[in-house]
């Protein structure tokens, strides 16, 4: 046996369930459930605003903090001691013109060595806070010293260093 299945369209049933749910929110509207946005006023003055402060300049939000390794500047005398020790090991191999060859090149050696070496016993820590300030800039800090913030801080920026606000 066969039954006569009637389906009703789509846009009938969502327009139908829209009306009954108007009918709803203005029956809760009407009896109270829901309140009302119509402002009551007072007999009484309302009280006077504080003046806005104007906008802090130096202000924003510390978005990352991260330590960085920075080399440091050679003087010149890694580069020396190097040469120096790269031309005397050089020296002690070859004959002839072989000799003044490896010297040459034990010097040269030595000398970029000694300097990397340098610059590598001279390297420094630093830390860079990016700050996102309150106008949507970007600032980039360095400091020596680990800060004593974290990302999400609320910060004045003084003299190219980031100061917590309170």
């Amino acid at each position: 046996m066969h039954a006569n299945i009637i389906r009703s369209h789509p846009l009938f049933v969502g327009a139908a369930l829209s009306v009954i749910l108007c009918s709803l929110v203005a029956a809760a509207a009407i009896t109270g459930v829901i309140p009302s946005a119509i402002s009551q006023k007072s007999a009484a003055q309302p009280a006077k605003a504080a003046p806005a402060l104007p906008p802090c300049a130096n202000c924003g939000t510390v978005e990352a903090i991260r330590q960085v390794q920075l080399s440091g500047s050679p003087s010149g005398v890694g580069a020396v001691a190097g040469g120096l020790t790269g031309a005397v090991v050089g020296s002690q191999f070859g004959r002839g013109d072989g000799r003044t060859a490896l010297t040459v090149l034990g010097a040269a050696g030595g000398a970029l060595a000694g300097n990397a070496i340098e610059k590598d016993m001279k390297k420094t820590t630093a830390w860079r806070i990016t700050v996102r300030m309150d106008d949507d800039s970007h600032r980039a800090l360095s400091q020596a010293e680990p800060p004593a913030l974290a990302v999400g801080d609320k910060v004045r920026v003084v003299e190219g260093r980031a100061v917590a606000l309170k």
